[in-house]
Protein backbone atom coordinates (compact mmCIF):
# COMPACT_ATOMS: atom_id res chain seq x y z
CA UNK A 1 0.00 0.00 0.00
CA UNK A 2 1.30 3.48 -0.86
CA UNK A 3 1.85 6.05 1.86
CA UNK A 4 -1.40 7.49 3.16
CA UNK A 5 -2.19 11.10 2.44
CA UNK A 6 -3.91 12.40 5.56
CA UNK A 7 -5.11 15.99 5.57
CA UNK A 8 -6.77 17.96 8.34
CA UNK A 9 -9.48 20.58 8.39
CA UNK A 10 -11.85 22.07 10.93
CA UNK A 11 -15.50 21.11 10.55
CA UNK A 12 -18.54 23.29 11.18
CA UNK A 13 -20.42 20.59 13.03
CA UNK A 14 -19.91 17.07 14.34
CA UNK A 15 -23.47 15.71 14.33
CA UNK A 16 -25.90 15.78 11.43
CA UNK A 17 -29.63 15.00 11.66
CA UNK A 18 -30.36 11.80 9.79
CA UNK A 19 -32.58 11.24 6.79
CA UNK A 20 -33.42 8.38 4.47
CA UNK A 21 -32.03 4.91 5.21
CA UNK A 22 -30.39 5.71 8.55
CA UNK A 23 -33.37 7.69 9.84
CA UNK A 24 -35.72 4.82 8.94
CA UNK A 25 -33.43 2.53 10.93
CA UNK A 26 -34.12 4.61 14.04
CA UNK A 27 -31.07 6.86 14.31
CA UNK A 28 -31.50 10.55 15.08
CA UNK A 29 -27.98 11.72 14.18
CA UNK A 30 -24.88 10.65 12.33
CA UNK A 31 -21.26 11.35 13.17
CA UNK A 32 -18.64 11.30 10.40
CA UNK A 33 -15.08 12.04 11.55
CA UNK A 34 -13.55 12.42 8.07
CA UNK A 35 -14.17 13.13 4.39
CA UNK A 36 -13.04 10.39 2.01
CA UNK A 37 -11.94 6.92 3.15
CA UNK A 38 -8.53 5.37 2.59
CA UNK A 39 -9.97 1.88 2.19
CA UNK A 40 -11.22 2.96 -1.26
CA UNK A 41 -13.42 -0.12 -1.77
CA UNK A 42 -14.46 -0.66 -5.39
CA UNK A 43 -18.17 -0.84 -4.56
CA UNK A 44 -18.41 2.03 -2.06
CA UNK A 45 -21.57 4.05 -2.66
CA UNK A 46 -20.38 7.21 -0.89
CA UNK A 47 -18.57 8.91 -3.81
CA UNK A 48 -21.70 8.47 -5.93
CA UNK A 49 -23.48 10.80 -3.47
CA UNK A 50 -21.11 13.66 -4.31
CA UNK A 51 -22.14 16.95 -2.67
CA UNK A 52 -25.14 15.22 -1.05
CA UNK A 53 -22.66 13.16 0.96
CA UNK A 54 -20.81 16.26 2.11
CA UNK A 55 -18.01 15.64 -0.40
CA UNK A 56 -15.96 17.99 -2.51
CA UNK A 57 -15.15 17.23 -6.17
CA UNK A 58 -11.62 16.10 -5.31
CA UNK A 59 -13.09 13.56 -2.88
CA UNK A 60 -15.18 11.68 -5.42
CA UNK A 61 -12.63 12.06 -8.23
CA UNK A 62 -9.84 10.62 -6.08
CA UNK A 63 -11.87 8.39 -3.78
CA UNK A 64 -9.61 6.32 -1.54
CA UNK A 65 -6.41 8.18 -2.41
CA UNK A 66 -6.50 10.52 0.59
CA UNK A 67 -8.67 11.54 3.49
CA UNK A 68 -9.42 14.78 5.32
CA UNK A 69 -9.83 14.28 9.05
CA UNK A 70 -12.09 16.68 10.95
CA UNK A 71 -9.56 17.87 13.49
CA UNK A 72 -12.04 19.57 15.83
CA UNK A 73 -14.71 16.86 15.77
CA UNK A 74 -14.45 15.90 19.46
CA UNK A 75 -14.77 19.54 20.55
CA UNK A 76 -17.84 20.05 18.35
CA UNK A 77 -19.36 16.79 19.54
CA UNK A 78 -19.08 17.91 23.16
CA UNK A 79 -21.21 20.94 22.31
CA UNK A 80 -23.83 19.06 20.32
CA UNK A 81 -24.38 15.67 21.92
CA UNK A 82 -27.61 15.17 23.91
CA UNK A 83 -28.84 12.27 26.01
CA UNK A 84 -31.85 11.52 23.79
CA UNK A 85 -29.81 11.01 20.61
CA UNK A 86 -29.21 7.74 18.78
CA UNK A 87 -25.95 8.29 16.88
CA UNK A 88 -24.62 6.28 13.95
CA UNK A 89 -20.88 6.57 13.24
CA UNK A 90 -20.52 6.58 10.32
CA UNK A 91 -22.63 6.29 7.16
CA UNK A 92 -19.88 7.81 4.98
CA UNK A 93 -16.47 6.51 6.14
CA UNK A 94 -15.08 3.80 8.39
CA UNK A 95 -14.19 5.61 11.63
CA UNK A 96 -11.30 3.15 11.96
CA UNK A 97 -10.02 3.52 8.41
CA UNK A 98 -6.21 3.21 8.10
CA UNK A 99 -5.72 6.98 8.41
CA UNK A 100 -7.15 6.88 11.95
CA UNK A 101 -3.96 5.20 13.17
CA UNK A 102 -2.16 8.46 12.46
CA UNK A 103 -4.97 10.92 13.17
CA UNK A 104 -6.20 9.39 16.46
CA UNK A 105 -9.55 11.18 16.47
CA UNK A 106 -11.59 8.29 17.85
CA UNK A 107 -10.14 8.26 21.40
CA UNK A 108 -11.19 11.89 21.82
CA UNK A 109 -14.65 11.13 20.42
CA UNK A 110 -15.11 8.18 22.77
CA UNK A 111 -13.91 10.14 25.80
CA UNK A 112 -16.38 12.91 24.96
CA UNK A 113 -19.23 10.40 24.80
CA UNK A 114 -18.18 8.78 28.06
CA UNK A 115 -18.54 12.19 29.69
CA UNK A 116 -21.80 13.04 27.87
CA UNK A 117 -23.41 9.75 26.79
CA UNK A 118 -26.20 9.72 24.21
CA UNK A 119 -29.05 7.20 24.33
CA UNK A 120 -27.43 4.91 21.74
CA UNK A 121 -24.07 5.00 19.98
CA UNK A 122 -23.24 2.67 17.09
CA UNK A 123 -19.90 2.25 15.36
CA UNK A 124 -19.96 0.91 11.80
CA UNK A 125 -16.49 -0.41 11.04
CA UNK A 126 -14.38 -3.02 9.29
CA UNK A 127 -11.02 -1.89 10.59
CA UNK A 128 -9.10 -4.00 13.14
CA UNK A 129 -7.75 -0.73 14.59
CA UNK A 130 -10.94 -0.58 16.65
CA UNK A 131 -9.28 -2.95 19.14
CA UNK A 132 -6.81 -0.19 20.00
CA UNK A 133 -9.66 1.59 21.81
CA UNK A 134 -11.12 -1.46 23.54
CA UNK A 135 -10.80 -0.04 27.06
CA UNK A 136 -12.60 3.15 26.02
CA UNK A 137 -15.33 1.15 24.28
CA UNK A 138 -15.85 -0.93 27.42
CA UNK A 139 -16.14 2.20 29.54
CA UNK A 140 -18.62 3.77 27.11
CA UNK A 141 -20.65 0.53 27.10
CA UNK A 142 -21.02 0.90 30.86
CA UNK A 143 -22.51 4.41 30.39
CA UNK A 144 -24.88 3.92 27.44
CA UNK A 145 -26.10 1.47 24.81
CA UNK A 146 -23.06 0.87 22.63
CA UNK A 147 -23.05 -1.44 19.64
CA UNK A 148 -20.48 -2.21 16.99
CA UNK A 149 -21.65 -3.19 13.52
CA UNK A 150 -18.68 -4.91 11.88
CA UNK A 151 -18.71 -5.39 8.13
CA UNK A 152 -17.92 -8.78 6.58
CA UNK A 153 -18.71 -8.96 2.88
CA UNK A 154 -17.79 -12.51 1.83
CA UNK A 155 -16.27 -15.71 3.14
CA UNK A 156 -13.91 -16.03 0.17
CA UNK A 157 -10.55 -14.33 0.54
CA UNK A 158 -9.87 -14.12 -3.19
CA UNK A 159 -13.13 -12.19 -3.60
CA UNK A 160 -12.19 -9.85 -0.79
CA UNK A 161 -8.85 -9.14 -2.46
CA UNK A 162 -10.57 -8.26 -5.74
CA UNK A 163 -13.25 -5.90 -4.46
CA UNK A 164 -11.69 -4.44 -1.27
CA UNK A 165 -7.92 -5.04 -1.54
CA UNK A 166 -6.96 -2.57 1.20
CA UNK A 167 -9.27 -4.07 3.84
CA UNK A 168 -8.21 -6.65 6.40
CA UNK A 169 -8.67 -10.31 5.57
CA UNK A 170 -11.96 -12.01 6.35
CA UNK A 171 -10.29 -14.17 9.00
CA UNK A 172 -8.84 -11.12 10.74
CA UNK A 173 -12.18 -9.32 10.68
CA UNK A 174 -14.00 -12.28 12.20
CA UNK A 175 -11.28 -12.49 14.85
CA UNK A 176 -11.91 -8.82 15.69
CA UNK A 177 -15.63 -9.57 16.09
CA UNK A 178 -14.83 -12.43 18.45
CA UNK A 179 -12.43 -10.23 20.43
CA UNK A 180 -15.04 -7.49 20.83
CA UNK A 181 -17.62 -10.04 21.94
CA UNK A 182 -15.11 -11.52 24.39
CA UNK A 183 -14.61 -8.07 25.90
CA UNK A 184 -18.34 -7.70 26.48
CA UNK A 185 -19.05 -5.35 23.58
CA UNK A 186 -22.34 -5.93 21.76
CA UNK A 187 -21.16 -6.61 18.20
CA UNK A 188 -23.19 -7.60 15.16
CA UNK A 189 -21.72 -8.83 11.89
CA UNK A 190 -23.03 -6.75 9.02
CA UNK A 191 -23.07 -8.63 5.73
CA UNK A 192 -22.97 -5.53 3.57
CA UNK A 193 -22.61 -5.28 0.74
CA UNK A 194 -22.98 -8.95 -0.14
CA UNK A 195 -20.18 -9.93 -2.49
CA UNK A 196 -19.73 -13.32 -4.21
CA UNK A 197 -19.70 -15.92 -1.45
CA UNK A 198 -20.93 -19.23 -0.12
CA UNK A 199 -23.96 -17.83 1.76
CA UNK A 200 -24.36 -20.74 4.18
CA UNK A 201 -20.69 -20.73 5.17
CA UNK A 202 -20.67 -16.94 5.44
CA UNK A 203 -23.64 -17.03 7.81
CA UNK A 204 -22.10 -19.82 9.89
CA UNK A 205 -18.78 -18.01 10.32
CA UNK A 206 -20.50 -14.72 11.16
CA UNK A 207 -22.73 -16.31 13.80
CA UNK A 208 -19.82 -18.24 15.30
CA UNK A 209 -17.92 -14.97 15.78
CA UNK A 210 -20.75 -12.74 17.01
CA UNK A 211 -23.46 -15.03 18.48
CA UNK A 212 -25.98 -12.33 17.55
CA UNK A 213 -28.53 -11.48 14.88
CA UNK A 214 -26.99 -10.68 11.50
CA UNK A 215 -27.57 -7.45 9.62
CA UNK A 216 -27.35 -7.25 5.85
CA UNK A 217 -27.69 -5.12 2.76
CA UNK A 218 -27.32 -6.21 -0.87
CA UNK A 219 -25.40 -4.29 -3.49
CA UNK A 220 -27.28 -1.17 -4.56
CA UNK A 221 -27.94 -0.99 -8.29
CA UNK A 222 -29.73 1.49 -10.51
CA UNK A 223 -32.15 -1.27 -11.51
CA UNK A 224 -33.84 -1.00 -8.14
CA UNK A 225 -32.61 2.39 -6.93
CA UNK A 226 -33.24 5.16 -9.43
CA UNK A 227 -31.85 7.95 -7.28
CA UNK A 228 -29.27 8.43 -4.56
CA UNK A 229 -26.29 6.32 -3.60
CA UNK A 230 -25.40 3.30 -5.71
CA UNK A 231 -22.53 0.88 -6.32
CA UNK A 232 -19.45 2.41 -7.97
CA UNK A 233 -18.56 1.52 -11.54
CA UNK A 234 -15.24 0.10 -10.35
CA UNK A 235 -17.03 -2.87 -8.81
CA UNK A 236 -18.85 -3.62 -12.06
CA UNK A 237 -15.51 -3.69 -13.88
CA UNK A 238 -14.10 -6.16 -11.37
CA UNK A 239 -17.21 -8.34 -11.70
CA UNK A 240 -17.03 -8.30 -15.50
CA UNK A 241 -13.38 -9.33 -15.44
CA UNK A 242 -14.22 -12.42 -13.35
CA UNK A 243 -17.59 -13.45 -14.76
CA UNK A 244 -19.47 -12.30 -11.67
CA UNK A 245 -21.93 -9.84 -13.20
CA UNK A 246 -24.90 -11.99 -12.17
CA UNK A 247 -24.10 -11.33 -8.50
CA UNK A 248 -25.25 -7.73 -9.05
CA UNK A 249 -28.68 -8.74 -10.37
CA UNK A 250 -31.47 -7.88 -7.88
CA UNK A 251 -33.14 -11.28 -8.29
CA UNK A 252 -29.87 -13.09 -7.59
CA UNK A 253 -29.16 -10.94 -4.53
CA UNK A 254 -32.68 -11.58 -3.25
CA UNK A 255 -32.17 -15.34 -3.51
CA UNK A 256 -28.80 -15.00 -1.81
CA UNK A 257 -30.36 -13.11 1.10
CA UNK A 258 -33.03 -15.78 1.54
CA UNK A 259 -30.37 -18.46 1.75
CA UNK A 260 -28.53 -16.48 4.43
CA UNK A 261 -31.78 -15.91 6.32
CA UNK A 262 -32.53 -19.65 6.30
CA UNK A 263 -28.99 -20.50 7.43
CA UNK A 264 -29.11 -17.93 10.23
CA UNK A 265 -32.50 -19.23 11.38
CA UNK A 266 -31.09 -22.76 11.68
CA UNK A 267 -28.31 -21.34 13.84
CA UNK A 268 -30.80 -19.62 16.14
CA UNK A 269 -30.37 -16.00 15.08
CA UNK A 270 -32.18 -13.59 12.80
CA UNK A 271 -31.13 -11.88 9.60
CA UNK A 272 -32.77 -8.73 8.30
CA UNK A 273 -31.97 -6.30 5.51
CA UNK A 274 -31.88 -2.56 5.00
CA UNK A 275 -33.45 -0.21 7.56
CA UNK A 276 -35.24 -3.14 9.23
CA UNK A 277 -31.92 -4.89 9.78
CA UNK A 278 -30.09 -1.79 10.94
CA UNK A 279 -32.91 -0.98 13.37
CA UNK A 280 -31.56 -3.85 15.50
CA UNK A 281 -28.60 -1.56 16.16
CA UNK A 282 -30.60 1.49 17.21
CA UNK A 283 -32.97 -0.12 19.68
CA UNK A 284 -32.78 1.71 23.01
CA UNK A 285 -32.33 -1.29 25.29
CA UNK A 286 -29.16 -3.09 26.27
CA UNK A 287 -28.42 -6.41 24.61
CA UNK A 288 -28.49 -9.51 26.79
Amino acid sequence: MSELVVLGAEARRALAPTSGFIARAGFTHSLTPARNCTYGCTYCYVPTMRIYGGLKPEDWRRWGQFTTMKSNVAELLARGVREHQAIYCSPLVDPYQPAEEQARLMPGILKTLIGKPPRVFVLQARGPLILRDLSLLAELASRTVLRVSFSVTTNQEEVRRRYEPLCASIAERLAVVAALRGAGIAVHVTLAPLLPCDPEELAARAVEASRRDLVGDPLHTREVKRHGATTRDAAYRVAAAHGEEHWFAPEFQSELCERIRAAAWKLGVGFALGPEGFSVLSRPVSDP
